[in-house]
């Protein structure tokens, strides 16, 4: 069915009353208050609800402030049921223009054409890179999963048994980013269309990769696989937690089992309790994303778009914000960049 007959069903548009979207804000006033314009409506929609999303939220706000845009937020904790729910939603509603980090690239790319075709939408966070989406704001999410591996290999210069904890890997960037951890910790070549499967083990280089669990976005589970973990593989040497949640989720489950410190903690993203960790020296270090810029740019380039002005688009349709190393030598200062940021008190140092 052609997305301009969904929007004419009575079963979609019942569904604009029931939407409800976990974590949703608007902040913008109405956008003819007192000058008689408009203001654009954009919104930006995430892949779940993470620590990693208020940072983004509160740069999405930031930029909607400066630019004069009205911008809601949604975060949805339902999945892709929930988020195709909300995209339709806002569709039907009219908004200007959609930034959204797609759950399920290959099973959302016709979703997004069809949206594509009544407002303006970019991605972030996670790619369609097949689809109509105007451009991506976000990482090299390969790269970034060998950094991570490098950060695995200085944890344990002589090897052991690791093991890879993700939320979901329906994701582009979720795919790649635990493919990048793998080849680099086996030293492989460069190759982002690798793909092993989560349930094999595998080794080389006297490292031993046990399996990749995911949890769904589920913190109980994530923090079940953490247990499950340390009890079946007593010899674990390594835990690598590759969405937000997941490296706090771990050091919950070796503080239970008495193993802080004898068991390597590898994180990507920027938690307080992975950014805590590293200072207390509980975790390696992480690598981490600009989730700030990823909600400010979002905001910036659809703004830009709806005014009709595309010069800010590359030619490879992506807008890059790399990823970045912190350990225990600049995770102070990152920190506190970041509270800066996000208006609060920069944390104590110990």
């Amino acid at each position: 069915m052609r997305f301009q007959n969904v929007l004419k069903s009575g079963l979609f548009l019942a569904g604009f009353g029931l939407l409800v979207s976990c974590g949703q804000s608007n902040n913008s006033q109405s956008g003819d208050e007192g000058t008689g314009e408009k203001k654009p409506r954009v919104a930006f929609v995430t892949n779940g609800v993470a620590s990693f999303w208020t940072v983004a939220q509160t740069g999405a706000e930031k930029a909607a402030a400066d630019l004069g845009v009205e911008v809601s937020v949604h975060m949805p904790s339902g999945g892709i049921t929930e988020q195709k729910r909300i995209l339709e939603d806002l569709v039907t509603r009219g908004v200007d223009g959609i930034a959204v980090s797609p759950i399920d690239p290959k099973n959302q790319t016709e979703l997004v054409n069809q949206l594509s075709e009544h407002t303006k939408l970019i991605t972030h966070d996670s790619d369609a890179p097949t689809s109509s989406r105007l451009v991506y704001v976000g990482m090299d999410n390969y790269k970034a999963g060998r950094m991570c591996g490098e950060l695995v290999k200085e944890a344990l210069p002589d090897g052991g048994k690791i093991m890879i904890f993700i939320g979901r890997l329906e994701q582009d960037n979720s795919r790649r980013r635990r493919q990048g951890v793998i080849d680099e910790i086996l030293g492989r070549d460069y190759n982002p269309t690798n793909f092993d499967p989560p349930g094999a083990v595998l080794s080389g280089g006297g490292y031993e990769i046990l399996g990749t669990l995911t949890d769904q976005f589920d913190q109980v589970k994530g923090k079940a696989n953490a247990e499950d973990t340390l009890s079946r593989h007593p010899d674990i040497s390594a835990m690598v937690g590759l969405f937000a949640y997941n490296p706090p989720l771990i050091l919950e489950a070796l503080e239970q089992a008495k193993k802080i410190g004898q068991v390597k903690v590898i994180a990507f993203d920027e938690d307080p309790a992975s950014l805590q960790g590293i200072i207390d020296g509980s975790v390696h270090g992480t690598i981490v994303q600009n989730p700030y810029m990823y909600g400010y740019r979002s905001v910036q380039v659809l703004k830009e778009i709806i005014d009709g002005d595309l010069s800010s688009i590359p030619e490879n349709k992506f807008i890059e914000y790399p990823a970045k190393y912190i350990r225990k030598d600049n995770v102070k200062e990152f920190w506190a960049d970041l509270n800066e940021k996000l208006g609060e008190d920069s944390p104590a140092s110990n």
